[in-house]
């Protein structure tokens, strides 16, 4: 595979590989060295890219791997969520403001989350993945995955409703 190939079979996908990296690790630095780490591992496998079936799936089993190692070594300090693709302009300051306080408390909530729902729900309503391409990254079974998100979304709109309703984090 030439270099040409590999960059037009990868590049589609990259930006995906690092939210899921942003998504699990400490900081956007983090992520885009985990994003690079991966890119230069699909690199030095491009020979065998045509057997795999999907290669975006498989490069994003590679980032979810990676990024767990590197949460579990001695390097996962501080874990920050950071999804800034809202952007509205035609409300008012201050809903601009709410709207912020809102995702800022999302993206808390979902940093309690249990690893494999704060997956879920990454991959499903911010990636906007269909279910059988998580059931393969995350090699889940159907059920898992709908339990595993409801919970998900529940604990946050639970959370998140007990905020607006009470002012308590």
């Amino acid at each position: 595979m030439k270099q040409t190939e590999f960059l037009n079979t990868v590049l589609p996908f990259k930006d995906k590989l690092f939210r899921m990296a942003k998504r699990l690790l400490v900081s956007t630095e983090e992520a885009e060295d985990a994003t690079q780490e991966i890119l230069i591992k699909l690199w030095s496998k491009k020979n065998m890219m045509d057997s795999y079936n999907n290669v975006e799936a498989f490069a994003m089993t590679m980032t979810k791997n990676f990024c767990l190692d590197r949460l579990k070594s001695k390097q996962a300090g501080n874990l920050k969520l950071v999804h800034s693709n809202y952007t509205d302009s035609s409300t008012s300051l201050q809903g601009q403001l709410e709207a912020k306080d809102s995702i800022d408390w999302v993206e808390r909530i979902m940093a309690e989350l249990p690893e494999q729902q704060k997956m879920v729900l990454q991959l499903r309503d911010v990636e906007q993945y269909e279910y059988d391409e998580i059931e393969k990254l995350l090699d889940m079974k159907p059920t898992a995955i709908r339990v595993a998100l409801s919970r998900a979304r529940k604990t946050v709109r639970e959370k998140l409703m007990e905020k607006h309703n009470y002012g308590i984090a």
